[in-house]
């Protein structure tokens, strides 16, 4: 019986503490998602996926991104609405990006 307690006691532990470190890899690269992002906005203008226009604007977003990220980072705290502002930027770039690949314009 002490074996089962034992062994639920450190199952539960260990789900508690790999859920903690997975949440935290996941929700705090936003640096890295921004690049990402980036790259594939560069790879979808090489394969003429979106006009030069829609180019420009894009990478404008991703430096206003990258400017937001910067000054989140500067005081070495990241306020939860900090968070959700370069989150809600980060997913509207995107969702910009699907729409102007998918606009249905010929190059």
């Amino acid at each position: 019986m002490k074996d089962i307690m034992r062994l639920t006691k450190y199952l539960f532990i260990s789900i508690l503490v790999s859920h903690f470190f997975i949440s935290k890899a996941q929700s705090q690269n936003f640096a890295g998602q921004q690049k990402t992002l980036q790259s594939t906005i560069i790879a979808d203008y090489k394969h003429k996926k979106i006009t030069a226009k829609e180019y420009a604007k894009l990478l404008e977003e991703q430096e206003i991104i990258k400017n937001t990220i910067f000054k989140a980072k500067a005081d070495g705290v990241m306020t939860p609405d900090e968070k959700n502002r370069i989150h809600s930027k980060l997913t509207r770039a995107r969702k910009r990006l699907l729409k102007y690949k998918t606009n249905r314009e010929i190059y």
